[in-house]
């Protein structure tokens, strides 16, 4: 039987700054993750956000830079936040999984993303919560079906339930919304694209109408 994860609550310290928990995750051991040869990737954007972005985890773009949402399908992220009427300047954007989970054939070849399994989800989760907490963030926009069940629990179905207000995680006060993450576009056939690009735009739209409610 594998051992199980010992997750990263001892190096997400409760109580940290955003700046000390970005110091203290390059340590981070919570997960077979933290041994594939990459490096974690933590949120990024202004400390006063009232939006927090959560998507699944860094690409290859974004483990390489070391930033979030910087590659193809963060690009088609600031098209949306655009066209929706949202600052990507004024949003804190994170994954719920901090390294990139990849398969490489070898060393030289492209390295393909694989999705993070229940178990590294949770063993990730207090980096998520660490962000939340200093943050405080009004309103919390997850993208895609990982970053939502990391926060709502595995029985949450974007397909079912994207584009309305919820209650965010508790304790939090903030309000939630899912929507397909940029990179489910970006897979889509070219008669598919331009439908879910605009659903997205639209999801994002009711997360702006909420935050001009609450000025």
């Amino acid at each position: 039987m594998d051992k199980p994860f010992p997750g990263a609550a001892q190096w997400a310290r409760r109580g940290a700054s955003l700046s000390e928990l970005a110091k203290a995750l390059a340590e981070c051991r919570g997960c077979d993750l933290a041994e594939n040869g990459s490096r974690p990737v933590f949120g990024a954007g202004p400390h006063d956000a009232r939006v927090m972005i959560v998507g699944e985890q860094p690409g290859d773009i974004e483990e390489r830079r070391g930033q979030p949402f910087v590659g193809p399908a963060g690009k088609l992220l600031d098209r949306a936040l655009e066209q929706a009427g949202i600052d990507r300047d004024q949003v804190w954007v994170t994954n719920s999984v901090l390294h990139f989970k990849f398969t490489q054939s070898a060393p030289t070849k492209r390295r393909i993303h694989q999705t993070p399994d229940a178990d590294q989800v949770a063993a990730c989760k207090p980096w998520l919560q660490g962000q939340l907490n200093r943050l405080r963030p009004e309103l919390v926009i997850v993208l895609g079906a990982t970053a939502a069940k990391s926060l709502l629990g595995p029985t949450f179905r974007v397909t079912r339930e994207r584009g309305t207000l919820i209650p965010g995680p508790p304790g939090s006060g903030a309000q939630l919304i899912a929507s397909i993450h940029p990179s489910a576009v970006l897979r889509g056939s070219e008669e598919e694209r331009d439908n879910m690009f605009d659903g997205l735009v639209n999801d994002l739209r009711v997360a702006a109408s909420a935050l001009d409610k609450r000025l």
